[in-house]
């Protein structure tokens, strides 16, 4: 378990530390409103930039499925000509910087990519000099703003629907149990500020060291809490790859009974699938995109490549879903910032999402618990953004 855990702690420093020392130089380069013209009477020059190249283990397999993907939302687009060229970045910022001057150079007319947070902020500052946008795959919301979008989905995201959906079961009050780590602490102020939104309020909060001693220790506290607040739900920053497994163990056995305190997930509890066996997360609620319309993305992709794609791989189909919605209503202006945030948002591979002002986005997911081990949506993703959930 031990092992786990420092496993764990290693990748969520690694995560923060990325953006450690480029810390949101990129949010304030360009106007959000701001991009450049396009001629939507022709292709439309596309750079999609991926991490192959680099010296990490799986990147070459997540370049290929980002490309697939791409390639895959160019064959669905009607009446829009995409040309889309490829840069690797190696997965490190110096060749994202030369990777995005040289594919404004090519001609490009806006950047999806790159993945990785410093390495996307390094592709920002050196687009915002050209006054081009960059739709990246990150989620981390520290990069965010100005001319860079993120498209990966983010604490503040999840935590919103879920609390809004508490609050609405009469389950709003509630406890947060937050890993002491960055990303604990991130997932932490996503859910503070998601209750001040929704209704929902913070009745206490407890943090733990991300160590097997360190959960059991914080145990009592989390019951104490609980129980001196009143709070109706216990809602829990931890992933499957870290405490999740503990906690839900331990919580239960300590008087933190289930059928009375909602167990609330900032993560996803269904990944991987042998998660859905365990006592502790049986009833328990998490967020997840629109399941029929990722599994119709999953097949779709299978089908035409022969595998599965990678777990990110779709948000590069939803970066050109996005960007041929907008060239496809014939505007020179497709491709500024204005017009990326439009309110309607886009659909993707995981259901509605919209790009926000600040750089981050907005994605339609579904609440669902677990039940006899399997996964039951108990709240379907909106269909649009004027739906349950937004």
């Amino acid at each position: 378990m031990f092992a786990v855990f420092k496993h764990a702690r290693k990748a969520a420093l690694a995560a923060v530390t990325a953006v450690s020392t480029l810390a949101l130089v990129a949010c304030d380069t360009l106007p959000t409103g701001s991009g450049p013209t396009i001629n939507t009477s022709k292709p439309v020059p596309v750079a999609l930039l991926v991490p192959r190249g680099s010296a990490q283990a799986g990147d070459a397999l997540l370049a290929q499925s980002l490309e697939n993907a791409a390639r895959l939302a160019i064959a669905d687009l009607n009446g829009v000509q995409i040309d889309l060229r490829i840069y690797d970045t190696a997965g490190n910022p110096q060749q994202a910087a030369t990777a995005a001057t040289t594919a404004i150079n090519d001609g490009a007319r806006v950047i999806l990519g790159p993945v990785y947070a410093e390495a996307a902020n390094a592709a920002g500052l050196a687009a915002a000099q050209r006054n081009v946008n960059v739709l990246a795959f990150s989620n981390n919301t520290a990069i965010a703003g100005g001319n860079v979008f993120i498209l990966g989905p983010t604490f503040d995201n999840t935590a919103r629907r879920l609390a809004g959906y508490a609050a609405r079961q009469g389950k709003g009050n509630m406890v947060i149990v937050s890993g002491s780590d960055p990303a604990g602490q991130a997932g932490r102020v996503a859910i503070e500020r998601a209750a001040a939104v929704t209704g929902a309020n913070v009745a206490g909060a407890v943090s733990y060291e991300l160590s097997q001693q360190g959960v059991i220790n914080a145990i009592p506290t989390i019951r104490s809490s609980v129980g001196s607040s009143g709070a109706q739900s216990v809602f829990l920053t931890a992933n499957t790859a870290g405490a999740l497994p503990l906690l839900t163990q331990l919580m239960p056995e300590a008087g933190v009974d289930q059928a009375v305190t909602q167990y609330i997930g900032l993560t996803r509890w269904d990944i991987p699938s042998q998660t859905l066996s365990l006592p502790g997360v049986q009833g328990g609620w998490f967020a997840l995109p629109d399941p029929n319309k990722t599994s119709q993305f999953r097949a779709r992709y299978q089908g035409t490549y022969g595998a599965a794609p990678h777990p990110i791989g779709g948000l590069a189909y939803d970066g050109i879903a996005a960007i041929g919605a907008l060239v496809g209503a014939g505007k020179s202006d497709a491709l500024t910032g204005a017009a990326l945030t439009q309110g309607s948002g886009f659909q993707g591979t995981g259901g509605i999402f919209r790009l926000r002002p600040d750089g981050t986005n907005e994605r339609g997911l579904a609440v669902a618990t677990i039940q006899e081990q399997k996964v039951v949506v108990i709240e379907p993703a909106p269909s649009s953004f004027a739906g349950a959930g937004f």
